[in-house]
């Protein structure tokens, strides 16, 4: 599996940009690129902080197949989730926790 090629791929496919990843997670867009174009090996911590915009886990990053657990309606809310604030991802848990009763 290119790793990189996964990254670019799924990054394409949901129509996000290498600018845009850069905005939600600080990594440069050089250091995306070579990741992509496999000149750059991500570490562990680069890979956590770009499958947030992917909207993806790392299982699923590495997963060639796609995940099959989540319903759409289920993947939406964690994708959305993901590239929220902590302050909006916090008032979300607590709205979530009092609508469940």
């Amino acid at each position: 599996m290119n790793l990189g090629k996964r990254i670019m791929d799924i990054r394409e496919a949901k129509g996000i940009t290498r600018y845009r990843v850069n905005q939600i997670t600080g990594i440069s867009g050089q250091h995306i690129k070579g990741i992509e174009e496999g000149t750059r090996q991500p570490t562990i911590e680069t890979l956590e902080k770009l499958v947030v915009p992917l909207g993806v886990s790392l299982a699923e990053l590495f997963n060639e197949g796609e995940c099959m657990y989540l319903s759409d309606r289920e993947r939406q809310l964690i994708e959305n989730f993901r590239i929220m604030s902590n302050e909006k991802s916090e008032a979300l848990l607590i709205m979530s926790e009092a609508l469940k009763k």
